[in-house]
């Protein structure tokens, strides 16, 4: 899968983490995040994820922040995304099946990139879509 990632300041090690998840298994990357400390507005870092995915540049795409819950807000402002905050495998999975989830959002001050199991994330929901055959959700 080709993958869209960004984070804000809060979120650069975490990102680190799963970027070397991913690459370990193969997937490829595209960082749209920041690499220092210094405070970023993370709404622009969603919207152009966001934008990327909904354009089909990428498969997929994850957002990174304290809480998740800014980035997700902003994310869902993106015509044709469905960004999802989850906390753990079950809820990443679980909103891929039932929600058609097209972009992970996590926070860094909750869950451990290890923890996350982003690669096999990725992969199953990767499969759940090929095997369900999953169209896009019709836009409003």
């Amino acid at each position: 899968m080709h993958i869209a990632i960004g984070n804000d300041h809060r979120g650069i090690d975490f990102k680190n983490g799963v970027i070397e998840i991913l690459t370990g298994a193969g997937h490829s990357y595209s960082d749209f995040g920041t690499n220092t400390t210094d405070a970023v507005d993370y709404p622009d870092i969603a919207g152009e994820v966001g934008e990327s995915v909904a354009r089909g540049d990428f498969d997929f795409g994850i957002l990174i922040c304290g809480t998740g819950i800014g980035m997700c807000i902003s994310a869902n402002k993106v015509r044709g995304i469905r960004a999802a905050l989850c906390h753990n495998v079950f809820s990443a999975t679980r909103a891929r099946q039932h929600n058609n989830a097209n972009i992970l959002v996590l926070g860094s001050k909750f869950v451990h990139p290890g923890d996350i199991k982003t690669d096999r994330i990725c992969h199953d929901n990767a499969a759940v879509a090929a095997r369900r055959g999953i169209p896009p959700r019709p836009e409003s």
